[in-house]
């Protein structure tokens, strides 16, 4: 991942479980971008409201796909089970958002590290400050963005099974499946492993 990417807000985007296993199916058979994205609007198979809704979010789940350059990860997102596929899903969504890999290596990964199971609000709270300190881009962010970027990053957490729910402040152990292990370390991208609880 490249490092000096600007931070991408995740607002709109969410984790989008249901939405990328619709696309990494369609491109597993074959289909080419535009294929997947003609498919995906003339069925409306993510059932959204708006054409331009179905479009935008198609574009966002080919993106992801195209910037972790996986044959691997699209295949085990595709035809795995839901928890092995999520599990492919979130290293997916770090490796495209550096906001979303920066807390998963330095909040997540260090309290699997170190052994500390608590997450609460002051976990967030000290991330983003300390980001803010660090960095312009998440400087100049409304506070309406950065709770909204919290809830995301905490219910990400919650859809893979890091926490039980929204109000659990409690980190579940993380059993890493050996494809998706396998599919990141194929991607050069070994230092995420830590955010899975493997050290």
């Amino acid at each position: 991942m490249d490092i000096n990417r600007d931070y991408r807000t995740i607002t709109r985007e969410q984790f989008l479980f249901h939405e990328m296993r619709i696309v990494a199916r369609l491109l597993d058979d074959g289909m080419d971008e535009e294929k997947v994205k003609e498919e995906v609007v003339a069925n409306n198979l993510f059932q959204y409201p708006t054409e331009r809704m179905i479009k935008n979010i198609a574009s966002v789940c080919l993106n992801r796909f195209k910037e972790t350059d996986s044959k691997e990860l699209i295949h085990i997102v595709a035809t795995e089970s839901s928890d092995v596929a999520k599990q492919a899903c979130l290293f997916i969504m770090m490796n495209y958002y550096r906001l979303v890999w920066e807390f998963m290596i330095t909040v997540i990964g260090e309290k699997y590290r170190t052994k500390d199971s608590s997450f609460t609000k002051m976990d967030l709270n000290s991330f983003f400050t300390r980001l803010q300190e660090q960095n312009d881009v998440v400087a100049s962010w409304s506070d309406a963005t950065i709770y909204k970027c919290k809830q995301v990053l905490k219910k990400t957490l919650v859809e893979t099974g890091y926490l039980d729910n929204n109000k659990s402040e409690v980190l579940n152990p993380v059993l890493l499946d050996y494809s998706v292990r396998e599919a990141i370390e194929n991607t050069n991208n070994s230092e995420a492993l830590v955010a899975f609880g493997c050290l």
